[in-house]
């Protein structure tokens, strides 16, 4: 008797999106790159979401400026590679994994870039025990999720560049402009198939760790995720993937009104801008970034807490615990900053008393 798989977590784009890809090849009659799912205007359709000729729905995976998705798509149809950079929170990965799944239908061939990746994880590596048993040979050849791609005509993906060592961050140099990878050790190389390319992202923040040096820079073409222009947009943004996180973790809550959630947003973006929305009162900003992605994690967290410790709708006392905790990175210095807003901004607002006498009692 099998065993049915158990239900994972977070499926892949092309896993919880497979039915809008089909709809989209289905009627997709446009040319298409070599090796390509769907074409570029296809792709850029599943990303900022529009209805089929049949009346399928095609959810919007980015909210923003419709011209830098079509950048990004443009340039994964050419010799050069995509570097997605922005403050955090600003759907790089989630960008970069919808491309790689609507072009490529998988977004696995992931490298995960941090302070120890090594060039084994970029380039190559080797199965010791056979290599030692039979010498190099291309049996005892460990590749990388960036030589599979090259292999198979697919889209690499490699997380949080300028993380990774700058020597090691060049060996992409060769991959990049030659569309080759030598083995020596075999007197062999990878050559790349027709489709393949990369996509990488970079942490504003982390500019000066690790920057890419002048060679491996013009091997891509940036584009700048900028955070959402308005405060609907990222309520909307926050609202949607709330959902989505809501139905796949089961929590038997009802969805939060969006008042709510107007106001964590609102929250997250006069201390993120340093100023209130009407631009009236100036205010200090806080050491974390503030990012929509923390906005939609304290949503959920506080949705987790009106499914099981409440009353199943979410409040103000449900969010704010971990509100306080997305805003007060420093004990010190952020602490004095949002006990300020509290006091001048919130306290003044009359449709947000319960909100400030919860934040105020965890603070």
């Amino acid at each position: 008797m099998t065993t049915p798989a158990p239900e994972v977590l977070r499926q892949h784009a092309e896993q919880a999106y497979a039915h809008e890809l089909s709809a989209l090849a289905a009627h997709d009659d446009r040319p298409r790159p070599p090796r390509w799912n769907l074409s570029p205007h296809a792709v850029l359709t599943y990303l900022m979401g529009g209805t089929l000729k049949d009346g399928t729905e095609i959810t919007p995976k980015y909210v923003g400026e419709r011209r830098l998705m079509e950048i990004a798509v443009a340039t994964l149809a050419t010799d050069r590679a995509l570097l997605l950079i922005g403050v955090p929170g600003t759907a790089k990965s989630w960008v970069s994994e919808h491309l790689a799944a609507a072009i490529s239908g998988t977004s696995t061939l992931l490298v995960q870039g941090t302070a120890g990746t090594s060039e084994e994880s970029v380039r190559y590596g080797w199965n010791y025990a056979r290599l030692l048993a039979e010498g190099p040979s291309e049996a005892a050849l460990v590749e990388s999720p960036i030589v599979r791609a090259m292999r198979t005509g697919k889209i690499a993906r490699l997380e949080e560049l300028t993380r990774v060592q700058s020597d090691v961050q060049d060996t992409l140099i060769t991959i990049l402009s030659e569309k080759t990878l030598p083995i020596p050790e075999l007197n062999a190389e990878v050559q790349a198939v027709q489709g393949f390319n990369l996509i990488a992202t970079a942490n504003n923040r982390d500019k000066g760790v690790n920057d890419l040096s002048s060679a491996l820079k013009r091997r891509f073409n940036t584009v700048i995720l900028p955070v959402p222009d308005s405060l609907d947009d990222e309520v909307s943004i926050v609202t949607r993937r709330v959902a989505q996180l809501a139905t796949s973790l089961h929590l038997p809550a009802q969805p939060p009104a969006l008042e709510e959630v107007r106001r964590i947003v609102t929250v997250f973006r006069e201390l993120r801008a340093g100023a209130t929305e009407d631009g009236k009162t100036k205010l200090k900003s806080p050491s974390g970034s503030l990012s929509t992605a923390e906005a939609i994690s304290v949503v959920g967290h506080g949705l987790s807490l009106a499914a099981h410790f409440g009353n199943g709708h979410l409040t103000a006392h449900d969010v704010a615990a971990s509100l306080v905790g997305a805003v007060v990175k420093d004990p010190v210095q952020d602490a004095v900053i949002w006990r300020e807003y509290l006091e001048t901004v919130a306290k003044k607002r009359d449709d947000w008393k319960d909100f400030y006498k919860a934040c105020r009692a965890v603070s």
